[in-house]
Parts: C-alpha cells; structure tokens; sequence
C-alpha cells in the first residue's frame, strides 16, 4: 500500500474536480446513471435516508419581528391587565433596546376563531384565518436581541456569521431536483415604505453555505420582470461562441482547481458558469407570470398595488416549487421592516394587509395543485415582542 502525505492527498483529490461537471452534463444527456452521477455531481439528486413527504420548502421570514400577540397570539389576560406594570413574578428583565419598559399594552385587535381547530386570528390576518386547520402552530424562543444576530439564528442556528443556513444544508442533503435552476432561492422584497431599500440585515450570510462547498448557496432573486441580472447573452455575441468562452474558461477553473484543490469556490465557479447557461432557457419561463390566469392573479393579491410586489414572489415561489426547486425563502420587507418600536398600529396594519391575501392565495394554490402535502410552507420572525409597550405605543423586542 502506498503512503500518501496529506498534501499528496489534497493534490490526487483535487484532479477530480473536472469530472464533476462533466459528470452532471453525462447524467443530463443520460449517459451515467444518477446513481452513478451523484457520486460525483454536487447538485444532483440524493436518495433521503428515509421516504421524505416533502419534496420542497417556502420558507416565509417576516423582517424585523411582528407581534405575535397582536396577530394569532389571543392573550385575554393582557387585556384584562392593560396599563398595569409587568407583576414582579417576571423578575427581573433585561432590557437590549432603547424606549424603556412602559405598562401592559393590549391589544387593539379584534379576535375570532377559525376552522374547527379554532384557532384565534386577529382582524389583521383575516384571510390567513380562513386556512386555520391546515396550519400548526409551535411557539418558541431565540436568544438575543438584535435582529442581526437573531436573524442568523433563526436561518442558520448560530448568533454568528459562517455557518451554513438552512437552504444550503437543504440542498447538500438532497441535491436538485433542477439542474437548469437553482436548488436554493432566495427573493427578497421591495413593499411597503418602511425600511425601502436597505435589503437584509446580515445579508447574504442569512443564504451563505458557510464551511460547506460554495455550490449550496442561495440565489438572490430580485423583484421586476428580469429578476435575474446580466442573465441574458448579449446580442451581439453567438451561441457557438459564448459556449466556447465557457469552455475556455473551464479548462482554465479546472487547472487552476487542481493546483489548489482546497478551493471549492473554484468548483463553484465552473457549476455556476453552467448552471447560468443552462438558466437562460429556463429561468424566464420559470418567472415569468404573464401565463397565468387573472383568477390566479388576483388570488395572490395582483390586482392590488400594496399586494403585488409580495405576491408576485409568493407565485414565483409557487412556479419554482413545480419546478423541481428546494428551498425557496422569500423575505417580507426590507431592513426589520415589521420592527415596531413605535406606532405597532400604523406599522402591522400595512406590513399585515401586505402579506395576509397572499401568503393564504399560496396555500390555496398549493393545495388544488396537490402540491401542499409535498411543500413545507414556514411562517416565522427572528424573534417576538413584548406585551409591555415602549415609547407608549409600540413594543420592544
């Protein structure tokens, strides 16, 4: 048997990385056997550990915390006790924001149950109630205060930085179902005037692969009708000679990944060359709602301007889960948008009437496409508020 150092090992291991592509362009014209192919492709599919009932994943983040005790959290003892001090039996509790610590503040909402689960729902949520009995409720905690850290928490379970989140592992432990799209998405949101234009706190750590090959992470998707940027070929350059620059330029990644066979980003780099070749056929199609009936249309909230831009990527989400994709995380807002500290009225009245029509038009959808009882829709924040008031009408973290 032949001893081999660590470096010679690194170096024999990194003479492989070529094959990965060419492994998963042999898989797609049915040369190998997927079997075979996924031993050696990142992307392609991997037989679960047990038969799975979900195929896919919407993962549906409200940014920047909404109260839940203001949303389907029904607390009649906060109403009873409005405008009393938090009783001692809290202890002590540590404040992370500023605005102080003010009394009990009820809410303002009316409630009703829904389904026969009855469960409650508040009067900003009232299409969201309709669909009581094909939700479940966990109620949990995070550590931390700020939404940065919180955020981090909640995609990847960690405070910090670096690991990998959740879409990433998603699509190491099961491969794509696609190989023409991404198995990770990420679309992000526009709506609403609060917090316009500052994107996610964290930002592309929140769909980082971390310490995995850089192939697993997400692809940020913007709104507008080319979501995709830089997507297209140029006109004025052919099919033969675009093929033959990525051509070129993966013989040049694939040396250089043999020299430095402890770069996976290299490895990502050729994938991701591909992968945006084989998108510029099916990612338009993917996207592009203009096939879709007005019915359709208007049950994600299109025929409304505040519901639009949420919906339109909730129907996305929706054309992407058909399509073979993972792990699809579409963000409300921008920036902690739901983040009231002041004001929760005026803040959860608008960022509620935006996502409400749409995301209980996505269940619905899903469901007369037989397509829930295969897709795992999650609503979630990166953590809940106080029932204590700060700054007198909003609520701390």
């Amino acid at each position: 048997m032949t001893k081999l150092s660590r470096r010679q090992a690194l170096m024999r291991a990194g003479q492989g990385l070529g094959a990965v592509a060419l492994a998963g362009m042999l898989e797609l014209d049915g040369v190998l056997p997927k079997a075979q192919a996924a031993a050696v492709n990142p992307l392609a599919p991997k037989p679960p550990h047990f038969p799975p009932k979900a195929k896919s994943v919407i993962w549906l983040h409200m940014h920047g915390a909404p109260a839940t005790i203001d949303l389907f959290d029904y607390k009649p003892d906060l109403i009873r006790l409005a405008g009393q001090p938090v009783p001692d039996s809290f202890g002590k509790i540590e404040l992370g924001t500023a605005g102080g610590r003010g009394p009990l503040l009820a809410t303002k909402r009316t409630w009703k149950q829904y389904g026969q689960s009855g469960a409650w729902f508040s009067d900003w949520l009232p299409n969201l109630g309709q669909k009581a009995d094909d939700l479940c409720f966990i109620k949990s905690k995070t550590e931390g205060s700020t939404h940065i850290i919180c955020l981090y928490r909640c995609n990847t379970g960690a405070l910090t930085a670096g690991r990998p989140s959740m879409g990433a592992w998603t699509l190491y432990g099961l491969g794509s179902a696609n190989q023409d799209l991404p198995g990770f998405v990420v679309l992000t949101d526009n709506s609403g005037g609060i917090g316009e234009g500052r994107g996610v706190v964290g930002g592309v750590a929140n769909w980082s692969s971390g310490f995995l090959p850089a192939v697993y992470q997400g692809t940020a998707l913007r709104q507008g009708d080319s979501p995709i940027l830089d997507l297209a070929r140029p006109k004025a350059v052919g099919g033969d000679e675009q093929r033959a620059t990525l051509d070129l330029l993966k013989n040049i990644n694939q040396h250089h990944a043999g020299r430095y066979p402890t770069d996976d980003e290299l490895e990502a780099r050729i994938e991701s060359y591909e992968l945006a070749y084989r998108m510029q056929a099916a990612a338009p199609e993917a996207v592009d709602l203009s096939k879709e009936s007005d019915a359709t249309k208007k049950l994600y909230g299109l025929d409304d301007d505040v519901t639009t831009p949420y919906g339109t990527n909730l129907l996305r989400a929706r054309r992407l889960v058909e399509r073979g994709v993972r792990f699809i995380q579409v963000y409300s807002g921008q920036s902690s948008s739901w983040d009231a500290h002041h004001d929760i009225e005026q803040n959860h009245g608008m960022m509620s009437k935006i996502v409400d029509k749409p995301i209980a038009g996505l269940l619905t959808d899903l469901k007369s496409r037989g397509l829930l009882d295969t897709t795992l829709v999650v609503w979630t924040a990166e953590f809940g508020r106080t029932p204590y008031s700060q700054s007198g009408d909003g609520r701390a973290h």
